[in-house]
């Protein structure tokens, strides 16, 4: 063995050990065993895979023991470490690592301590099992085990009755997009007869082929699965709501697990999908829609932490776009560096709601950079990386390949190519919105004391990788590095570069879309604030704003849909009207116990007298016949 299976069972060893002992310990020993255990996956993860690139092959392979064998099907826990996991591994326990460190503080004075930390590690790995196994199998066991996580960590605080409804919707929603998963699994496995990676590999272009109905309609189910995970349109409404839990949950569930899933599935199916070009279009298309509708969502929010939720589904809107497109590549690129600057971004608002007293809503803050001079630094390297600024940032370099990708693509490349562009200059004003509204201007309200250092810390080390990551992949007219594509391409088709052939114009585009995203953030948010307001107060804008605001009535759709339809028919139910077939089965059988039970009078002579007329009875029946 090569020890691959250790890096989701450190973590899983954590769970186990604070779920049993976790009120026997010290906050101190449920830290050590919360943050060690991941923080020894990390460390393992990267020896592993230091020990799988001097092989041959880049890649490591390990079955445990066989889980289902028949004549027809085949499946084993097994796990798999090559360069697409690699990556993923070094993510989810790396940016895991740090959320957790930082939520030593975060979390210190919680009553749920223990419980914290052991849903953590649970979904540590949770995630670390899906992106290692071998088999489609073994990656639902993790996908439903990232999901049930993020149930149990939304509704963390489950005596506020709010928090236990987001908790179920963001269950609920995904499971949708989970089940139509689940059928595509078995259709895979019925017309192919397994659920290995590899094998599903070898098989797929023999014996379904380009386009076929049955490899279009799989592709399509598992569509539907990853749209519910990573909050893609339609089945975005539960992202907003999931920031119910702790900011460090966010952190977790934004940037290093469960929404990466989706993209994660796409780009390691990328065959499949390859095979079915009419869902891959539709792969496009869902994100670009989704980038513009939630960028334009996070303009009209107040809460700083739900103005990062709709940027994620916004970010991850252009990873799908860059998965349509068949730009492998610049979408986990993308994945990578916003792990880095969301984490940051979710980790800086944390400091500042501690700071404010729980305070979420940007226009009650204000004036903060003096008061909170590194939270400001990190925060504003973070908003930058999302806006994409030119040179300096990672996500400027990792969005560019997308946007490169897109426009070389066809047939519609022009179309999502402008999408991508508006997007950009969306996203660069409400997160510089955010920035400028929380940090400058006046002091709105007091501040506590400074964060410690167990907050400060992670802000610094994600702060550093949210500028140079984007280094590792930088477009032609920039010195053409290629060393991310180099290194995740052989386990993505073999893409290393941007996608397609795109005009010159494209890079200096995307550059001026962010610049101006911020150039009008400035001048509406800091020079022109009271006529922003004065503007906001009309009727018009108000009815625009409260659209914006309510994710543009999808929440009221599926209410009005759905919900309310449901509720109607519990309450025309509130009777029990099924339940009454089986009340009279049991009354029924009670009315017969008493009635046969009038027979048990404890007297002898009258039983004996009953089996001698019962035989009686017998031998006559007998005789007769």
């Amino acid at each position: 063995m090569t020890g691959v299976w250790l890096i989701p069972a450190l973590p899983l060893a954590g769970f186990l050990t604070l779920a049993l002992f976790g009120a026997r310990l010290s906050r101190r020993g449920v830290s050590a065993v919360g943050v060690g255990s991941v923080g020894l996956s990390a460390v393992w993860g990267l020896v592993v895979s230091v020990g799988a690139l001097a092989s041959r092959d880049a890649s490591v392979q390990e079955t445990l023991w066989t889980w289902v064998a028949t004549a027809q099907f085949r499946a084993s826990i097994g796990l798999e470490l090559d360069r697409l996991s690699m990556v993923m591994v070094w993510v989810v326990t790396g940016v895991g690592f740090l959320i957790h460190a930082y939520s030593t503080a975060y979390m210190a004075e919680d009553e749920g301590y223990a419980r914290f930390f052991a849903y953590m590690n649970l979904f540590v790995s949770a995630m670390l099992m899906l992106v290692l196994a071998d088999n489609l199998l073994l990656l639902y066991v993790g996908w439903e085990g990232v999901g049930l996580c993020s149930y149990l960590l939304i509704g963390f605080w489950y005596k506020d009755p709010k928090n236990v409804r987001a908790a179920m919707k963001a269950f609920i929603v995904t499971r949708l997009g989970d089940a139509a998963m689940a059928v595509g699994l078995f259709l895979l496995a019925g017309n192919l007869g397994t659920l290995d990676l590899d094998e599903l590999s070898v098989r797929l272009p023999h014996v379904l082929g380009l386009g076929s109905p049955l490899v279009v309609a799989a592709a399509a189910l598992l569509l539907a699965g990853a749209v519910g995970k990573s909050a893609q349109v339609p089945l975005q409404v539960w992202l907003p709501d999931a920031m119910a839990g702790p900011t460090p949950v966010s952190a977790l569930i934004h940037a290093a697990t469960m929404v990466t899933a989706g993209v994660y599935l796409i780009a390691r199916l990328q065959l499949v999908f390859s095979l079915a070009p009419a869902v891959m279009q539709v792969v496009a298309w869902i994100g670009a829609a989704t980038l513009l509708i939630a960028g334009l969502s996070a303009l009209a929010q107040r809460d700083l932490k739900r103005i990062l939720a709709y940027s994620t589904i916004s970010q991850l809107g252009y990873m799908f776009l860059a998965l349509g497109v068949g730009a492998w590549t610049a979408a986990v690129f993308h994945l990578v560096t916003h792990a880095f600057f969301k984490a940051l971004l979710f980790l800086g608002a944390g400091a500042v709601i501690k700071a404010l007293h729980e305070e979420q809503d940007i226009f009650a803050m204000g004036g903060l950079r003096k008061r909170l001079p590194l939270v400001f630094g990190a925060f504003t390297i973070g908003a930058a990386s999302l806006a994409g600024l030119p040179l300096v940032t990672a996500g400027f370099y990792s969005k560019d390949a997308i946007l490169h990708a897109v426009a070389g693509s066809a047939p519609y490349g022009g179309w999502l190519l402008a999408i991508g562009l508006v997007g950009a200059l969306v996203t660069a004003l409400y997160a510089f919105r955010a920035v400028f509204v929380v940090f400058l201007g006046e002091t709105e309200r007091e501040v506590a004391a400074p964060p410690p250092v167990a907050m400060v810390a992670p802000l610094v080390v994600l702060a550093v990788l949210a500028l140079i990551a984007g280094f590792l992949q930088t477009p032609r007219q920039l010195g053409g590095i290629e060393s991310f594509g180099r290194f995740v391409g052989p386990a993505l088709a073999g893409q290393t570069g941007h996608g397609g052939e795109a005009p010159a114009w494209v890079l200096p585009a995307a550059a001026v879309a962010s610049l101006l995203g911020v150039l009008l953030a400035w001048l509406l948010y800091v020079r022109g604030r009271s006529a922003v307001e004065s503007a906001a107060a009309t009727t018009e804008w108000a009815s625009l704003r409260r659209l914006a605001l309510g994710g543009f009535g999808f929440d009221r759709l599926y209410d009005a849909m759905l919900v309310q339809p449901f509720v109607y028919l519990t309450r025309g139910n509130a009777t029990d009207a099924v339940d009454r077939v089986y009340a009279c089965a049991a009354e029924t059988a009670c009315v017969l116990h008493r009635l046969v039970s009038r027979a048990q009078t404890g007297r002898v002579r009258w039983y004996a007298a009953g089996l001698a007329l019962g035989a009686l009875l017998l031998l006559g029946l007998v005789v007769l016949r």
